[in-house]
């Protein structure tokens, strides 16, 4: 019996709409996804606000690159204090 891939995909797609699909809790474990993550801003914005490209943040997160001393700071800031960021994007 063969296979019909479009099917399954289909299949699939409508489970999902169905609420069935899984859902996969991701945790964090770098400093920088946890802290964007707390203030609930997408990459663009949180790189916005941190005064950094978004590829710098990304760079970040991926653990190839680490911020600076003044950007460690503002993270801190990020993390302890998220609604004064979110106030600011607002």
């Amino acid at each position: 019996m063969e296979r019909d891939i479009w099917q399954e995909v289909l299949d699939s797609a409508k489970e999902i709409k169905a609420g069935g699909g899984k859902r996969r809790t991701i945790l964090a474990d770098n400093f920088v996804v946890q802290t964007r993550i707390q203030t609930k801003l997408s990459q663009s914005e949180f790189a916005a606000l941190l005064g950094v490209s978004k590829r710098t943040l990304e760079q970040w997160e991926q653990g190839r690159r680490e911020p600076s001393g003044a950007a460690k700071t503002l993270l801190l800031v990020a993390q302890n204090h998220p609604n004064v960021l979110r106030e600011l994007v607002g």
